[in-house]
């Protein structure tokens, strides 16, 4: 049977998501009930563009942006930000909106829903921090080698190509020592943000301790690899690391080698690192 008007306000005041509706001018008009209790605000205080008092001052620009876009294009759209609740605590939000028509066709504005996604969004941001090396945004020695013993099972299975490089900053000591660790910290990120602009897609980057870091190149031969060695020393030539004293030009040693006879990754691994260490000897003159 056809729900009446009244039946319609009751499913819609008591949904179980947070419900808004926008006019012709961009502003809020409707509020459900539902999303007044998670604020705790009044109507009165998120009418008009009162709700964005509640969105995190980090996510409000990015939130009003998509909003705004997608509005004067009338396209629907799908964002997540924080919204604060009612006891202060802030919770992340998937909002999403969709062009609304009146029965003659004409657009009237903009219909949203909301749901408390907070626990997947964290469960997410865990995730990454586990996998991610939270200085270099790399992936973390733990993570890498996991991907690393699934590639290498894959290229052994499979007959498959399979390069790994060690790489190591040049003189990262003395950066530390004479210019202080936030210096130097400021050198891996840099070194990590040129490797990630270059590499390739199934290309895995991870930092291995310290300095060292391992790109495992999956499907690829020595040449290959060093291929992308040297458009990685070649991008680092055109930046540099500016500190209080002195600007820094970064270099690194790499030891690249192909998968052979190897009975696992830690095997090849230690083999590129050899390889690494006497390319830095050769190129120091170490002894």
């Amino acid at each position: 049977m056809d729900l009446n008007l009244i039946e319609y306000k009751v499913i819609v005041e008591t949904a179980p998501n947070l419900i808004w509706r926008s006019g012709l001018d961009a502003k809020c008009y409707y509020f459900n009930k539902t999303w007044l209790d998670f604020t705790g605000r009044s109507f009165e205080q998120e009418f008009g563009d009162g709700w964005a008092e509640g969105v995190h001052p980090d996510d409000l620009e990015r939130c009003v942006t998509i909003y705004m876009e997608n509005f004067a294009n009338r396209t629907p759209f799908e964002m997540e930000y924080r919204l604060r609740r009612y006891d202060g605590e802030w919770r992340w939000i998937n909002d999403r909106g969709v062009p609304a028509f009146d029965e003659e066709g004409a657009f009237s504005g903009y219909v949203g829903s909301c749901l408390d996604v907070t626990e997947k969004v964290e469960g997410h941001i865990l995730k990454e921090m586990a996998q991610k090396d939270g200085l270099t945004g790399a992936f973390s020695r733990q993570y890498l080698m996991n991907r690393f013993k699934s590639a290498f099972d894959f290229a052994k299975h499979n007959a498959k190509k399979l390069a790994v490089a060690m790489m190591d900053i040049d003189k990262f000591k003395q950066i530390n020592d004479l210019y202080g660790h936030l210096e130097g910290d400021c050198a891996l990120k840099m070194f990590a943000s040129v490797v990630k602009e270059v590499i390739r897609q199934d290309d895995l980057f991870g930092r291995y301790g310290g300095d060292e870091f391992v790109i495992i190149f999956p499907n690829s031969s020595v040449e290959m690899a060093q291929g992308v060695i040297d458009r990685i020393e070649k991008s680092l030539k055109t930046v540099v690391l500016n500190t209080s004293e002195t600007e820094i030009e970064i270099s690194f040693s790499v030891g690249i080698c192909e998968l052979t006879d190897e009975n696992n990754p830690e095997e090849i691994i230690h083999k590129a690192d050899n390889m690494m260490y006497e390319n830095k000897k050769s190129k120091y003159d170490l002894g």
